[in-house]
């Protein structure tokens, strides 16, 4: 009678025995067990996947979402025009420059400011999700939208470029003032989160989900 294993799809370096350094990206052999071994190039420890990879990157993607409600409730700027201080959310700047015919605009900031962060937290939980339940299907499309997550990330901050922008262009004194409100931090806090839950995310945990799903088919002996 003979065992075989079943090749259900792609094979993963780690079932190969093979791990990447983060540092020099050298490949080094291992035994494909989630221990650590030294980098004969640069010396780094060398894991088979990211340590606590999912742990962080949940733990950085809820803290994104709490921070994104009073983000987007609270107000972003602050006008003040002779003595009269005048507050606005990141709505209010968007439905302003739609109502002033700059729909370009207002779109951008929209998409930058609204959607990408939305759409990067939702796209980072799926992923997770997907992981944890050992969901096989769409891994190249989930490959891929990750990696568009990780291109946008940094896209995001476009409101608060804008603002700290204008605090040092608009600044005459009794006249006319901006400055940024207290949905500022919050909203730098969302972008930053989401770009590090990407960061400490393994991709290599996607294509696990292949490996683990595989089982071993023994054939009928012949006779």
């Amino acid at each position: 009678m003979k065992a075989d294993m079943e090749a259900d799809g792609v094979t993963t370096g780690k079932e190969m025995g093979l791990m990447v350094c983060h540092e020099c990206h050298k490949v080094v052999e291992g035994d494909g067990e989630n221990v650590s071994v030294t980098c004969p190039r640069c010396g780094s420890s060398v894991h088979p996947r990211k340590p606590e990879s999912i742990m962080k990157s949940w733990a950085l993607v809820i803290t994104s979402l709490i921070l994104l409600f009073p983000a987007n409730l609270l107000p972003i700027m602050k006008v003040d025009y002779m003595g009269a201080a005048e507050y606005s959310t990141i709505m209010d700047g968007i439905i302003y420059f739609f109502k002033e015919g700059s729909y370009g605009i207002g779109l951008v900031i929209l998409v930058a400011s609204v959607l990408v962060p939305v759409f990067k937290i939702i796209g980072i939980m799926m992923i997770l999700l997907s992981i944890q339940f050992n969901v096989e299907s769409f891994l190249e499309h989930k490959t891929l939208m990750f990696r568009f997550i990780k291109f946008i990330g940094r896209w995001s901050m476009l409101d608060i470029f804008v603002i700290a922008l204008l605090t040092g262009l608009v600044d005459f004194g009794f006249l006319t003032t901006i400055a940024a409100a207290p949905a500022a931090p919050f909203f730098c806090g969302v972008v930053i989160s989401t770009m590090l839950a990407a960061e400490v995310f393994d991709t290599r945990l996607i294509w696990d989900t292949k490996s683990r799903g595989r089982k071993v088919q023994i054939p009928a002996e012949e006779h």
